[in-house]
């Protein structure tokens, strides 16, 4: 038997029907209710708003979970590597191991990118912010690949559009980085695996071959599969919304990196170091800094800590806090910045207060200290960010072109001004 909602307005009682997904999760089915009501909804920023049903990603914030196609975060973290994932988020399984040689093997196909965009990079001046630059590079590869703009192309030829992004965009951005340094670009070592290619192109010469640390390779490998995909999130939605046009995947990809860049979303780990900085800055005294987070009268706000998703621990950050712990021994790093970090750590899991309201240290805590670690600038965490968030935002467009979705449309509640005269008539 359906189970049914009842809405009444104006004496008139409407039926919603209840749906349910795989994971008990229960919604309100209002998709025809302003045909039956002329009624909408209005919820701010879609915080209650189901836009899609999907099978990629199941997400419990209060009780902590996160799954990929029903395998555990921390499952894949340990079992996985960054493409395995993005082969599971994909095409919707984890690959054989004859599937994943044949898959490693079409990546390592399409890593170089067009010599033309090197024309698009010297556009750029180096002041010129490497997510603007890895933007605009992921839009031109509609024009180095304009089949990518036929909405009804073949599987085999979205499926390679597909393989081209997951192989260039390491490229892209190793490039973009290139171009804020001012250093001279480093082409692709295929010899070497996804997270330690992009290693090399990031910190090698054309005459001075980069030396991958494994751990350091193993810890950045571990923090793409932790930000692959975080169901619907600003830059998905705006993935998904972009795509429901028919635009092209690397449009809307484009889209999903230029969301992300905002602050109030990938630039939360750029905003821990920055919150590090000032209280290196002030004399790096942790606990003042944690009684001013403390005192609802002081406008600080610890960046880091807690999320607007879990309400308890995010599972993702007990999975890098080893690798971060990891890096730090690795590499003997030496840096007041992270001694603070790791202060705050300690006494943020230690206080009370912060246990109380579950205000531990997140993911982008613990990714703004490898990052960091590693000796890459600020300005590059939110392209670290979209690499990793790549697959995610992949699987999300084909699901959501697969599924035939309509055009995202939102309604609005007009409070502007009513009908008057135009002034002299």
């Amino acid at each position: 038997m359906s189970e049914f909602a009842e809405l009444k307005v104006d004496g008139n009682t409407y039926q919603l029907p209840i749906i349910e997904g795989t994971e008990n999760e229960k919604a309100i089915d209002i998709s025809k209710l302003r045909a039956e009501s002329g009624l909408i909804t209005i919820d701010p920023g879609f915080k209650n708003t189901g836009s899609t049903k999907s099978s990629i990603t199941f997400l419990d914030g209060e009780k902590g979970i996160l799954h990929h196609r029903g395998y555990s975060i921390e499952d894949l973290a340990e079992k996985s590597s960054f493409l395995e994932v993005a082969y599971l988020l994909i095409y919707g399984r984890l690959p054989t191991a004859e599937e994943f040689k044949a898959y490693k093997e079409e990546v390592t196909l399409h890593t170089l990118i067009h010599e033309d965009f090197h024309k698009i990079l010297d556009g750029f001046p180096s002041a010129a912010h490497p997510m603007g630059v890895l933007s605009s590079l992921v839009t031109a590869m509609t024009a180095f690949y304009p089949k990518s703009l036929d909405p009804n192309r073949s599987w085999d030829e979205v499926n390679l559009s597909i393989i081209r992004i997951i192989a260039k965009m390491p490229t892209m951005a190793a490039f973009a980085y290139k171009n804020k340094i001012g250093h001279p670009l480093v082409y692709p070592d295929n010899r070497l695996d996804y997270t330690s290619n992009f290693l090399h192109m990031m910190f090698g010469l054309p005459s001075q071959p980069y030396d991958v640390n494994p751990a350091v390779s193993a810890a950045l490998d571990k923090l793409l599969i932790l930000h692959a995909d975080h169901e619907q999130n600003c830059s998905t939605s705006t993935v998904r919304v972009v795509g429901s046009s028919q635009a092209s995947l690397y449009s809307s990809i484009s889209a999903g990196i230029n969301a992300l860049w905002g602050p109030l979303h990938g630039g939360a780990n750029q905003a821990v170091i920055e919150m590090l900085e000032n209280i290196k800055a002030d004399g790096g005294d942790t606990k003042k800094w944690m009684a001013k987070a403390k005192d609802k009268d002081d406008p600080f706000r610890l960046m880091g800590f807690g999320h607007r998703v879990y309400k308890n621990f995010d599972p993702r950050a007990r999975i890098i806090k080893k690798a971060a712990d990891d890096v730090l021994d690795s590499l003997g790093v030496t840096d007041p910045v992270l001694d603070i970090a790791k202060g705050l750590e300690h006494e943020a899991l230690n206080d009370q207060y912060f246990v109380d309201r579950k205000l531990y240290p997140n993911v982008d805590f613990y990714s703004g200290i490898i990052y960091r670690a590693l000796g890459i600038p600020t300005e590059m965490f939110t392209v670290m960010f979209a690499m990793g968030r790549l697959p995610g935002w992949i699987a999300q467009w084909r699901e959501m072109r697969e599924n035939k979705e309509p055009i995202g449309r939102p309604r609005q509640v007009y409070t502007g001004e009513t009908i008057r005269p135009y002034p002299g008539s």
